[in-house]
């Protein structure tokens, strides 16, 4: 585990231990997993395998899916010359929405944010192999607690009394990990020192504090560093109350029951995708690190912080 990931993961396993909660964090009884790396094997069985002419991929949820389907054109292009099937760019409106989608196998390739990576893959048979990273292979993002200038916020314990800005109760840095630091770091409550909204995606929250709407957010700096370098909204519409270690971003994979001879072309597709000048490259340089190329990585390793931090919120991956 990378040095900055050992950082939050003992932050969070002490608060872990002062918590009896149990949690289900295992996968969902329609899948195996004989080699023990925590994703959904291939079905043994060849048909239950699926063999689609058409693929399905979904990015995680935007404000403005127009800016990202543009943005995966050239990617997708790609993918269908691998793969010699039809791919289509699919909107998703919620995390939720997403993991159902892959669920009932309408979905086949996605990239789940960081906090709904589990969720995808206990009771979606989501498996992840890929992230974006920069060339030297550093990735990650940082969540931060943000409000805007003349707020009356001046540090966090501020927020007592306001009103607080979340994403989605599956996001890692928009919910699960905020949430558990403002508890054990801060002593806040929800509910009891602050009112906890939901706007449902990192682009609302972050537009939300620009405009004034919500006194402070819990955002991923990626996508407000995004957000900047395109004009929706201005560094001096924002301050920083708050900023964590750094968390891996989000996991791009596939559903497990593909055929493995077409799930092999997929993967390949990703790691032989031609970065320079492309539109990909165009979007996702504008963070820091610059996402610049998709490196390999597993669930079992890169997740395992995540999984910490959902342990210590008390989070089960039982599936609904």
């Amino acid at each position: 585990m990378p040095t900055v990931l050992k950082h939050v993961f003992n932050t969070f396993l002490a608060l872990a231990m002062t918590l009896c909660a149990t949690n289900a964090q295992a996968l969902d009884q329609r899948f195996k997993d004989a080699d023990g790396d925590m994703v959904a094997d291939a079905p043994s069985d060849a048909s239950k395998l699926i063999d689609p002419g058409t693929l399905i991929f979904a990015y995680t949820p935007v404000e403005d899916p127009a800016v990202y389907a543009k943005a995966w054109e050239g990617f997708l292009n790609h993918l269908e010359k691998e793969t010699g099937r039809r791919v289509l760019f699919f909107p998703v409106q919620s995390n939720a929405a997403q993991i159902e989608a892959m669920r009932a196998g309408r979905l086949h390739i996605a990239a789940f944010n960081t906090g709904s990576n589990p969720l995808a893959v206990n009771c979606a048979g989501f498996v992840p192999f890929a992230m974006m990273a920069d060339k030297n292979g550093s990735f990650g993002y940082e969540m931060e607690i943000v409000t805007y200038p003349g707020s009356g916020l001046e540090k966090v314990e501020d927020i007592r009394g306001k009103k607080m800005a979340f994403t989605s109760q599956t996001s890692n840095s928009g919910y699960k990990a905020p949430s558990a630091i403002l508890r054990d770091k801060f002593k806040l409550e929800p509910g009891k020192d602050y009112e906890p909204v939901f706007s449902g995606k990192h682009d609302n929250s972050i537009l939300g504090v620009a405009n004034k709407d919500y006194p402070a957010a819990a955002i991923a700096n990626s996508v407000k560093l995004r957000m900047i370098s395109r004009g929706v909204v201005k560094p001096e519409q924002l301050k920083v109350l708050y900023k964590s270690q750094t968390f891996p971003t989000s996991g791009y994979g596939l559903v497990y029951n593909l055929k493995p001879e077409l799930a092999d072309r997929i993967r390949k597709a990703f790691f032989s995708f031609d970065w320079e000048g492309s539109e990909l490259l165009k979007e996702f340089s504008k963070t820091q690190p610059p996402q610049e190329t998709f490196i390999p990585i597993t669930y079992k390793n890169h997740w395992a912080v995540v999984r910490d931090v959902d342990k210590a919120m008390g989070v089960s991956y039982q599936c609904k």
